[in-house]
């Protein structure tokens, strides 16, 4: 192939901006944010176990992930890759799903909602770890003024501080598992392309999802009324795959840092759909605990942005993540530089 031919020249140019990065990331959480109300419809009435829900809709998702590695030729990850593809699966494709799953079967969506507000600041948390970066002293203050704030809501009930619930715990867990999955994600993305990561991880942990998913139906067939199915289906299809295609491609072009800030606006958004889809008006306590938690999140994100590691001053080129990998001349976006935080991890 020619260096000046037609093909070359298309994937030459710079298809990636900062601007487009907040719109991918928006774009992501706007999908995310239906998560919690459906699955609080999918497991509600007891017609589909907490595990089905959790843990099924992953196997769902992993056929059409290898569907499009397979249509696309996409190049298998390599080495080292393969574990942390692993690390992610653990948190996005299984953590994740089957904590809140279990979570919303006792407590509600608007609930969950300012729970999982404290997301954004764990997943700063969870990548300056990662990096291996020295925050200031003010970053692990207002992280743990995030973490507080999130307990003390998940503490509050009926106006009353009653301890934690068992759902709160649940949930805590899931913004854990979230955090790190999308840390180890977000830098993924940036060699393995975006949707590549979400469906490499969805296929690797598909014998373990499957098995799960079969013993889940022997133990409780699961049943439902065509809003149920519906509500999985989005799961499924958006929530555990497409949904990720727009978020990690939005981390990978970055800054991660102010992309990471818009899953600021997720608890708003569930919080208005538990209100359309499930009738749970947001109460006095929802609201203020809410504010608290994203105001302290969005506080500890702002910290973790003006942390920057002296490496980490050299653009990563981007794959293409609409493009297979091993047609020559493409696979990667020549003048697409992307945010290289983090930088120094990926050349390791």
């Amino acid at each position: 192939m020619r260096a000046n031919s037609s093909a070359t020249t298309a994937h030459s140019q710079v298809l990636s901006t900062p601007r487009s990065g907040l719109g991918w990331g928006l774009a992501g959480v706007a999908a995310f944010s239906l998560t919690l109300p459906l699955t609080r419809i999918a497991v509600h009435d007891g017609a589909m176990s907490a595990i089905f829900v959790g843990i099924g809709r992953a196997v769902v998702a992993a056929l059409l992930a290898a569907a499009a590695l397979a249509l696309t030729r996409q190049r298998r990850p390599r080495g080292a890759q393969w574990m942390r593809l692993a690390v992610v699966a653990g948190g996005v494709v299984i953590g994740f799903p089957v904590l809140t799953a279990y979570a919303l079967t006792t407590t509600s969506a608007t609930h969950g909602a300012v729970v999982i507000a404290l997301l954004p600041a764990a997943t700063a948390v969870a990548a300056v770890v990662r990096g291996r970066d020295r925050p200031a002293p003010s970053f692990w203050v207002t992280a743990a003024v995030s973490a507080t704030a999130a307990v003390a809501f998940g503490m509050l009930q009926s106006g009353e501080f009653s301890g934690l619930h068992p759902a709160d715990l649940l949930l805590l867990a899931a913004v854990v598992a979230a955090a790190i999955g999308y840390a180890e994600g977000g830098l993924l993305a940036r060699e393995l392309g975006s949707w590549q990561t979400i469906s490499w991880a969805l296929v690797l942990s598909a014998p373990v999802t499957l098995a799960v998913t079969v013993l889940a139906v022997v133990d409780h067939r699961p049943t439902g009324t065509a809003t149920e199915w519906a509500a999985f289906a989005y799961l499924a299809a958006v929530s555990m795959f497409l949904g990720f295609f727009a978020w990690y491609r939005g981390l990978a072009i970055g800054p991660m840092t102010r992309v990471s800030q818009i899953q600021l606006t997720q608890p708003v958004m569930t919080i208005c759909w538990a209100a359309v889809l499930l009738g749970e008006p947001p109460t006095v306590p929802v609201l203020v605990g809410g504010a608290a938690v994203i105001l302290c999140a969005a506080t500890t994100v702002r910290n973790r942005s003006a942390t920057r590691r002296p490496d980490q001053c050299e653009p990563v080129v981007g794959v293409d993540p609409f493009v297979a990998d091993d047609e020559p001349g493409v696979g990667e976006f020549a003048g697409d530089a992307v945010e290289p935080e983090l930088r120094g991890d990926l050349r390791a």
